[in-house]
């Protein structure tokens, strides 16, 4: 008799499909605040520098998440290619983390150190010279823009105030720290600071990494 109210009721069947799936999520998220794991960074994991967290805002700005997932899957396939599949630990200080869904380009949780600056500069200069059948947009521009030293102080202490262990010595040598940088340089330094603290694979996988296309 209930059940038969309910379908014919869009109204109420909807406030109850609403709190069946407000309990779902909360039974999913609220366990994973209190694992050690999800909340505690990986070791060697700290917060951005300054150089760092001006790239990431950039990275963010133009719209890369779009294209480049920063979430390798323990599927063998991915892990294979692109390394150590990702913990919760990396992401402590991401905020908005970057794992996104989306590979029209490859998943860079791992690029730190796999490219030289040279590399990275020429492939966003014209992604073309370095990987003839890429279809990623130029960043040319970058070249041209300084980064902001205040903006980038602003940030940080944003961050402090809501957790991150930035120090005020840290925060007062950011404008510094970034000071006469492009923007190029800010992503630069930030793809190259991408999963340099990950677990490390075995042997035998990192053979298979490298040798994947």
């Amino acid at each position: 008799m209930y059940h038969e109210k309910v379908e014919k009721n869009i109204s109420v069947m909807g406030i109850l499909i609403a709190v069946a799936i407000s309990f779902g999520g909360l039974s999913q998220i609220i366990p994973l605040m209190f694992q050690a794991e999800a909340i505690e960074p990986t070791p060697g994991v700290k917060p951005y520098p300054a150089l760092q967290l001006a790239g990431r805002d950039i990275y963010i700005r133009e719209g890369c998440y779009n294209c480049h997932s920063q979430m390798i899957r323990t599927l063998r396939f991915e892990t294979e290619r692109y390394g150590h599949y990702s913990l919760a630990g990396e992401s402590v200080y991401d905020r908005p983390f970057q794992w996104g869904s989306k590979r029209t380009g490859p998943d860079i949780a791992r690029v730190g150190g796999r490219y030289s600056d040279d590399w990275h500069r020429a492939h966003l200069i014209n992604p073309r010279d370095v990987v003839p059948e890429s279809n990623m947009p130029a960043y040319s521009w970058l070249l041209d823009a300084e980064v902001d030293g205040a903006q980038i102080t602003t940030h940080m202490k944003a961050l402090q105030t809501i957790g991150d262990p930035y120090t005020d010595e840290e925060i007062a040598g950011a404008a510094a720290a970034v000071a006469g940088k492009t923007e190029m340089d800010a992503v630069i330094a930030y793809l190259q600071g991408l999963g340099k603290h990950a677990p490390r694979l075995g042997a035998a996988s990192v053979a298979a990494a490298e040798s994947a296309p």
